[in-house]
């Protein structure tokens, strides 16, 4: 995992960033994956939000990595359904 900038962190954990992809009942899906690497690509920094209910603790964690593997970013942040991706490239 690579050295995140501070910079990064505190715009990752500020209340003014919001969300700009929802995960809803239908879960992950391709559509959701190209969403995330377009805005990654534009914008460097995705804050992403899970609907209640749709995954457990566990799966969650699994969520955050599996987004962060298939879109080859970083996970700044992730605290309790939301987390935020970083690509640094």
């Amino acid at each position: 995992m690579s050295d995140i900038p501070s910079h990064i962190k505190r715009q990752a954990m500020n209340r003014d960033f919001q969300p700009s992809v929802r995960i809803g009942k239908t879960g992950i899906t391709d559509n959701i994956v190209d969403e995330i690497r377009g805005q990654l690509k534009k914008r460097k920094l995705v804050k992403i939000k899970i609907n209640k209910g749709i995954y457990d603790r566990d799966a969650r964690v699994q969520v955050w990595e599996y987004l962060s593997k298939e879109t080859s970013s970083v996970i700044v942040l992730s605290r309790g359904n939301v987390g935020v991706l970083w690509s640094n490239s």
